[in-house]
């Protein structure tokens, strides 16, 4: 059996550490009183707010909590998605979508960083910003990556990753406009946890990049104009070496 390269465990750890973080701020949030839980009934007269995400993150400790967790996710998604633009590359010959899905992923983590830094009652207008792109391209994202599964067809794997992929971003898309139109209606405890299975949703899809990624192994190479390639596993074996000798 063909050993999966190590690179297949970073989507996965990435939605599960996202996921275990969020849910964390939710309940800080619940314990200290903020929002009132998921699986209660909201009430307008009352001080605590609905469970939405960037109300569980309004105020410290779970303000600090959220902050970390969505700059980890940004920065750590952005390099998933320059992952996957490099694992495309040589496999499109219309970059086109490649780069849109690239783009997309990149702003949408920019939006992670102004919805996790910019607190609800410090900062509505960007935060409400940020929660746009993330929610509204993190949905584009999702399908030109679904599309380009079924058609680039990586190791014959394109229709049975694509489909459930295909699901995913329905599930996301009904999601988000659910979201929007329970909000305008009012129906806050609704909204919130709609809003939490779009989240959830979206980071399971993230997590699918795992089938791909465990057929594929990611170098930095350092290049110096006189000598050949130095790969990163080369350097660390001779910076080893230099150690021992040293010794």
């Amino acid at each position: 059996m063909k050993k999966c390269s190590p690179w297949t465990f970073l989507p996965i750890t990435y939605s599960l550490v996202t996921a275990a973080g969020l849910w964390l701020v939710y309940f800080i949030a619940v314990e200290d009183e903020k929002i009132v839980p998921l699986s209660s009934e909201y009430k307008r007269s009352g001080q605590k707010s609905p469970p939405y995400i960037s109300m569980a993150g309004n105020a410290p400790p779970a303000s600090c909590v959220f902050s970390q967790v969505m700059n980890m996710a940004a920065f750590v998604g952005s390099i998933i998605g320059v992952l996957r633009y490099l694992q495309l590359k040589p496999r499109m010959r219309l970059p086109l979508m490649n780069i849109g899905g690239l783009v997309a992923l990149s702003l949408a983590c920019l939006g992670m960083t102004l919805v996790g830094n910019f607190q609800l009652t410090n900062d509505e207008e960007l935060h409400n910003v940020g929660t746009s792109m993330t929610f509204g391209l993190g949905t584009l994202f999702c399908w030109l990556q679904s599309v380009i599964t079924v058609k680039v067809n990586l190791r014959n794997e394109g229709r049975r990753t694509g489909i459930p992929r295909f699901l995913l971003s329905g599930a996301v898309t009904a999601c988000m406009l659910l979201y929007f139109i329970l909000m305008a209606q009012g129906l806050h405890m609704h909204a919130a946890r709609t809003q939490w299975a779009l989240v959830m949703f979206f980071l399971t899809f993230l997590a699918s990049f795992s089938v791909e990624f465990r057929h594929y192994h990611f170098e930095i190479v350092c290049i110096d104009d006189q000598d050949p390639p130095l790969s990163l596993s080369e350097t660390f074996s001779e910076v080893s070496e230099y150690q021992s000798d040293q010794l």
